[in-house]
């Protein structure tokens, strides 16, 4: 694998030259980015593959939906529409992408819109919403047609991106130093107990600016959720024989880690992140879950395959199927919980545009 990314490194080469030439031409004005009078929070990384957007965008929103008027913008990938679109009831993960159903699903009076131009999405917003008082951006670190008013960089802890390497041969999307753009560099999915030596490391090997704040958050695990019956206590504690779980999400781990401990044998079936599931793929799973060769076994899935499987073509096989999901949160280490909050809610009310 070492051998064969030697090959790779010509590509990376210049795919990294493209990159630094459109950030120039960025950072030199050649090429505008537009600032909002409106509050605009940007949750972007610097990698492909999953570090935990989604949910700390839902935290973000959870702390302010209660006293301002939010709305989420995000690409709406794998969505079969085009364009700028609000949310509306009569939505599914094929129209508008499973992560901004999920978020309609969950925050009623928030405003959900997807677009791939951010720009353009904004003012869209704000013509249909005037009302709309902050702006957050859902994987939006490159989209620099945007100026935010405060950026947010996640970084995997299980894979730093000072660690990384350009594409193809990593799986950064642009050099390292465009962390330096960020105001909140935020450390995810790390362990729930985090010694301060390796908080130390970590801040070492990044070398923030010094306007720049270094944060560590952690995934909490919510209850399981039936798909069919959401209000229903389900106690995980309970002891399994089988698991299978159902994964279309870029990085499974830290689930598969905490299924574990609750059964004598995990089975994962991994689909593409953001998969759109087929009646082959349902009907797959339904084989699979049925030849487990226990009574005393369980289905799981992510609350955004949930979404996906919700979808109209393929109710009626799902239905068929004894499906939980396990909704998550973040949560934050120590003083970075007041620190997190409190940036964010700082920034808001000190940019808050009178309607």
């Amino acid at each position: 694998m070492e051998f064969l990314k030697l090959f790779l490194l010509p590509l990376a080469f210049i795919y990294g030259l493209i990159i630094r030439v459109r950030n120039k031409l960025f950072d030199w004005k050649l090429i505008s980015s537009e600032f909002f009078t409106v509050p605009v929070i940007s949750v972007g990384n610097l990698t492909v593959g999953g570090t935990g957007k989604t949910p700390h965008v839902e935290y973000i929103t959870r702390l302010l939906s209660k006293e301002y008027k939010v709305a989420t913008l995000s690409r709406g990938y794998g969505r079969e529409t085009s364009g700028f679109k609000i949310a509306c009831d009569e939505d599914q993960a094929r129209t508008i992408g499973d992560e901004p159903m999920q978020f309609y699903n969950k925050f009623p009076g928030i405003s959900v819109a997807v677009d791939s131009n951010r720009r353009r999405g904004i003012k869209n917003i704000l013509k249909l919403k005037p009302e709309t008082d902050v702006v957050i951006l859902d994987d939006a670190f490159q989209h620099r047609f945007v100026k935010p008013g405060l950026s947010i960089l996640l970084s995997d802890y299980h894979k730093l991106f000072f660690h990384d390497y350009l594409l193809p041969v990593g799986t950064l999307r642009e050099h390292r130093k465009g962390s330096r753009r960020a105001d909140l560099i935020i450390i995810t999915k790390t362990p729930e107990v985090l010694s301060p030596f390796e908080r130390r490391r970590i801040i070492e090997g990044i070398k923030p600016l010094h306007n720049q704040k270094v944060l560590f958050s952690y995934i909490r695990y919510r209850e399981l959720k039936s798909l069919w019956k959401p209000d229903e206590p389900f106690n995980l504690s309970n002891h399994y024989g089988m698991i299978l779980l159902v994964a279309g999400i870029a990085n499974a781990y830290p689930l598969e880690f905490r299924l574990r401990d609750h059964c004598n044998e995990l089975i994962t079936m991994r689909f593409d992140d953001h998969h759109k599931y087929t009646r082959t793929d349902l009907e797959r799973i339904k084989q699979n879950y049925s030849d487990l060769y226990t009574r005393n076994k369980l289905l799981v899935t992510t609350e955004k395959d949930a979404m996906r499987m919700l979808e109209p073509s393929l109710r009626d096989l799902a239905a068929q199927l004894p499906i939980y999901y396990i909704p998550i949160q973040i949560d934050f280490h120590g003083n970075d919980k007041h620190t997190f909050d409190q940036t964010i809610k700082d920034y808001v009310k000190e940019n808050k545009r009178e309607h």
